[in-house]
């Protein structure tokens, strides 16, 4: 019987190019799952990159931390290419569209979004109020 590492890295792939360690196996969302075992008789799937980091860093995440990504490569497993960081940040450093918009400093027409010039929505937007103004005039 195969050891747990033997198992996993069976399922690693290097890419010598980038460094990364492409996971073969099974994915969910894009991450890989590897399975640990079973405890109290069900099988139990943690994250590829979650195994990855704690086996070869032999440290656990700390409470309230994710792993990122640090190649964007969401079945890396390499675990130089992952860093704990709290959700916001992992979020932010992300491509998808909150943290777009969160690093914007200015809107279309080129006022800034800070200061008094914005109104804060509850949802994190920030909207313009020289284009919000402007736009009520013409209406």
């Amino acid at each position: 019987m195969k050891s747990i590492i033997d198992r996993f890295l069976a399922k690693v792939f290097v890419d010598w190019n980038t460094g990364c360690w492409e996971w073969s196996g099974g994915t969910s969302r894009g991450y890989g799952t590897f399975f640990v075992g079973k405890i109290d008789g069900r099988c139990k799937f943690i994250g590829a990159h979650v195994f990855s980091y704690e086996y070869f860093k032999t440290v656990q995440i700390p409470i309230r931390k994710e792993l990122d990504h640090l190649c964007r490569i969401p079945h890396c497993v390499n675990p130089d290419h992952l860093e704990p960081v709290t959700h916001k940040v992992n979020m932010l450093r992300g491509k998808g569209l909150g943290s777009m918009n969160a690093i914007k400093t200015h809107c279309p027409k080129g006022h800034p979004l800070s200061g008094d010039n914005i109104y804060n929505i509850t949802r994190g937007d920030r909207i313009c109020r020289i284009c919000t103004r402007a736009r009520r005039r013409v209406q």
